[in-house]
């Protein structure tokens, strides 16, 4: 039955044009065939994958960055999180990110989940982890990087996101299903 809807509503590509090619993203103007067999315009937003992470300290607070984010001209609470390199495994995307952006590290990985950030329009997807066992590293931000490294309690990230003051969807995800994982069911 999965194959048969599956049918009905896939569209083929017909033609595809990259229109931009970036540092980070390239976009891409598709031709496509819908299954009613009329034709229309798809643009995709083409990304190499990322890798986020969830750390959590020894003292139970979990570990974010606050910085810039020039898309959105807000100063916004994220999990450390980056591109992935070309062949680079996840896992090690996510270890490599966490050190660069917090200063810590963890033999300790605990993969959450992997999704698809926006598929209406891009095809990046997101290797979500969960970082426990932290331990004091060097920071190594990239040159174009400034952040601000901070430590709450889940309790108190449980409210900002009930008070709308975490706005970033991956941080969102990462904080709610590490209070599943906790224990914390008040979500």
């Amino acid at each position: 039955m999965r194959e048969r809807i599956g049918l009905r509503l896939r569209e083929k590509r017909h033609e595809s044009e990259k229109v931009f090619e970036g540092n980070l993203i390239n976009v891409r103007l598709d031709t496509v065939i819908l299954p009613n067999g009329e034709k229309a315009r798809r643009e995709t937003v083409e990304h190499p994958g990322a890798a986020a992470v969830v750390p959590v300290s020894k003292e139970g607070n979990i570990i974010l960055v606050r910085q810039y984010r020039n898309p959105i001209d807000e100063i916004i609470l994220e999990i450390p999180a980056g591109k992935l390199e070309p062949g680079e495994d996840p896992q090690d995307c996510a270890m490599r990110e966490l050190q660069e952006e917090t200063g810590y590290k963890s033999d300790s990985l605990k993969h959450l989940a992997t999704f698809y950030t926006t598929p209406g329009f891009s095809n990046e997807i997101l290797y979500l982890y969960a970082a426990l066992d932290l331990k004091r590293a060097s920071k190594n931000l990239d040159p174009e990087e400034f952040i601000e490294v901070v430590g709450l309690p889940l309790s108190e990230l449980r409210d900002m996101v009930q008070r709308k003051e975490i706005v970033d969807a991956k941080t969102l995800i990462g904080i709610m299903m590490l209070g599943g994982i906790v224990g914390d069911q008040r979500w």
